[in-house]
């Protein structure tokens, strides 16, 4: 009797073992897949974001070309009344005054109003006054910190993409176990790779938990 009642018990405890290798299967099939489409779904939105801060660097690039040449649109104008000034010729002078670009202006007229011709502390130019600002150069500069961010999010949803791909190993690692536990005829060995396949697909569960999630449709 007491040989049938063992036996009995270690029948039962080899159907409970199969039945959750056999769950184990199932479940860590179906995260496999699912984090399969989320390493896809995760590199599909960093080509996406890689995309978007081109297109905002090659912006950053024209604003700060148009501001180099804005600059030097000022410089070269600022040197002709300069020269035109020192020497007396006083039309010319107003003639190239009279075309300095609107963003110049504000700075020559403040660079004037400290006397530097007579003032040795005065700035020695207009562009090193604080009224010399660029609406080109804050636009480029804006820019720049704009794609910044957007390779940022480059890096984050690659990191992403790692990340899913580590849990479908991971998974694979728990299918491993699941699959060798009904290869064994050791009972004890049969829970042992169960319980393990377990420990695995439960954790990578819980870390997977914290990942952001990308669905399209």
């Amino acid at each position: 009797m007491p040989e049938q009642t063992s036996g009995s018990s270690e029948h039962r405890s080899r159907s409970w073992q199969e039945g959750t290798a056999t769950l184990l299967l199932v479940v860590a099939a179906v995260a496999t897949s699912w984090s399969s489409y989320q390493a896809t779904r995760w590199n599909g939105e960093q080509a996406a974001a890689a995309g978007r801060t081109n297109a905002v660097r090659i912006e950053a690039s024209r604003a700060d070309a148009l501001a180099e040449s804005q600059t030097q649109i000022d410089v070269a104008t600022f040197i002709a009344w300069v020269e035109a000034d020192r020497t007396g010729d006083a039309r010319l002078a107003e003639f190239v005054e009279d075309r300095f670009r609107d963003e110049f202006r504000p700075a020559y007229d403040a660079w004037t109003a400290t006397a530097p011709f007579t003032d040795p502390d005065a700035p020695p130019t207009p562009f090193a006054m604080d009224e010399y600002h660029l609406a080109s150069q804050e636009q480029a500069e804006e820019l720049d910190v704009r794609a910044e961010a957007s390779a940022a999010e480059v890096r984050r949803n690659i990191q992403r993409a790692s990340n899913y791909v580590l849990t479908v190993v991971l998974y694979a690692v728990a299918l491993f176990f699941a699959g060798m536990s009904t290869r064994v005829s050791a009972l004890r060995l049969r829970w042992v790779l169960t319980v393990a396949g377990c420990a695995v697909f439960l954790g990578t569960l819980a870390w997977i938990a914290t990942f952001p999630v990308s669905i399209a449709v």
